[in-house]
C-alpha cells in the first residue's frame, strides 16, 4: 500500500460519523439504495439499515442496489432486517434518536432538527412512506421544505438533502476535525477494516492474474 493510500484510509476512518445512520424501509428501487449508499459514504456514514417487510422485496433487490453503489458498497455496511421489531431493537442499541420523514401535524422542518446528536434517519418508499408500525419507534417527524407544485422528492434525493444538512451541522461543531464524540478505538478498527479490504483486493487480483497465466 502506498503512503498516500494509507493516509486516505486513516483520514476517512477518522471522519466517519459513528453516531449517524440511515434506515430504509421497503425501498423498492435498488438503484435508490445504491444512490443512498454513495451519499452515505460521501458524508461519512459507516453503516445503513435496510428493512424489508414487503413480500415483493427480496435480498436480490438489495444485492442489485449494492452493485449499483459501485465502490461505496465496500465501505458502507448494510444490515438487512425483515422484522420491524428486530430492526429497531438493533438501531436503538446504538443510536439515541430516530427521526422519520413523515408528514404529520407535529412534523418539524429538517432545518429545525439537531442532527449533530446520535440519530438514525428513517425513510420510507415514495408510494407508501414510513409504515405506522415503524413510526411507533420514531422520536420525531420531519419534512423537507419544498416550494414547488409537486410536494415530493425521490427517496435518494430526500436522503441526500437530509444527510448534507447533517454534514453542515457537524462541520460547524468540528466533528470532521476530531471534535466528535467518537472513540479512537472504534475509528482505529475502521482503519484496520479498510486496510484488510484493500489487502484482500490486491490478493484477489494476484490470484486472478495467476489463474489467467496458467490458462
Amino acid at each position: 500500500m502506498t503512503p498516500e493510500r494509507e493516509e486516505k484510509f486513516r483520514r476517512v476512518a477518522s471522519q466517519r460519523q459513528l453516531n449517524l445512520t440511515v434506515i430504509l424501509e421497503n425501498v423498492h428501487d435498488p438503484h435508490n439504495i445504491g444512490a443512498v449508499m454513495r451519499t452515505c459514504d460521501a458524508i461519512g456514514v459507516a453503516e445503513i439499515y435496510v428493512l424489508y417487510t414487503d413480500e415483493q422485496l427480496t435480498e436480490e433487490t438489495l444485492a442489485i442496489g449494492t452493485r449499483a453503489a459501485a465502490g461505496a458498497k465496500k465501505w458502507v455496511d448494510v444490515h438487512l432486517f425483515t422484522a420491524v421489531e428486530d430492526c429497531f431493537a438493533a438501531v436503538k442499541q446504538k443510536y439515541d434518536f430516530v427521526f422519520s420523514t413523515h408528514l404529520a401535524e407535529d412534523a418539524k422542518s429538517l432545518y429545525e432538527l439537531d442532527l449533530s446528536q446520535s440519530v438514525a434517519l428513517l425513510f420510507g418508499n415514495e408510494r407508501d412512506g414510513v409504515s405506522e408500525e415503524s413510526l411507533a419507534y420514531s422520536d420525531g417527524n420531519f419534512i423537507i421544505p419544498q416550494m414547488g407544485m409537486v410536494q415530493s422528492l425521490n427517496i435518494s434525493v430526500a436522503c441526500a438533502v437530509t444527510l448534507y444538512e447533517s454534514l453542515r451541522q457537524r462541520k460547524l461543531k468540528g466533528y470532521y476535525e476530531g471534535a466528535g464524540p467518537f472513540a479512537e478505538a472504534d475509528q482505529e478498527m475502521l482503519y484496520e477494516k479498510y486496510y484488510a479490504l484493500h489487502e484482500q483486493k490486491v490478493l484477489d487480483k494476484k490470484q486472478s492474474k495467476q489463474g489467467l497465466d496458467l490458462t
